[in-house]
């Protein structure tokens, strides 16, 4: 699935956000990210949210933040969990003031808005989770897609030789 998704990102991840598998169009966003952030197990959510991660790259980082906040917090009502809880108090912020104010549009659709080598990127992302697995571990994998929002950030992926990697990174 996430090798058919080229040439846009994807990600497997567990249900606490540790990526299992990413696609070759996810690999150079991962250039200029601090090392021990790429140490396994990496963390989707520590890793778009925290500064020495993608989060200098996400011009709308606080509606990101708002998307990780709302399904972490059903994640925990439904299932809690004390490694999934520290991350939530760790990275986003559940207490900052802002809060209250801020509410997710959908929480289907995600929009991002990256700025990469000058270039303003407007990508949205979905959530595949497995509702019937035939393996009990498949319950807790979930494929996170992106996808171009407009023909400009289409064309950045689909450019000749599909290597991105140059212009991800200032």
């Amino acid at each position: 699935m996430l090798r058919a998704h080229e040439p846009y990102p994807a990600l497997a991840f567990d249900r606490r956000w540790n990526i299992l598998m990413t696609n070759r169009a996810f690999e150079p966003f991962l250039a200029g990210v601090a090392p021990d952030l790429l140490e396994p197990p990496v963390n989707l959510v520590r890793l778009g949210l925290d500064p020495r991660g993608f989060a200098p790259l996400v011009v709308n980082l606080a509606d990101v933040r708002t998307v990780f906040r709302s399904r972490i917090r059903r994640q925990l009502a439904v299932a809690p969990d004390a490694e999934l809880a520290a991350l939530y108090e760790e990275l986003l912020e559940p207490h900052s003031p802002d809060v209250a104010g801020r509410s997710v549009a959908s929480d289907v659709v995600i929009p991002m808005i990256l700025r990469v080598g000058g270039r303003e990127l407007r990508l949205f992302s979905t959530i595949t989770t497995f509702g019937t697995p035939m393996d009990i571990t498949l319950e807790e994998v979930a494929i996170e897609s992106y996808y171009p929002a407009d023909p400009h950030s289409a064309a950045y992926f689909e450019q000749p030789g599909g290597d991105v990697r140059a212009a991800v990174r200032p």
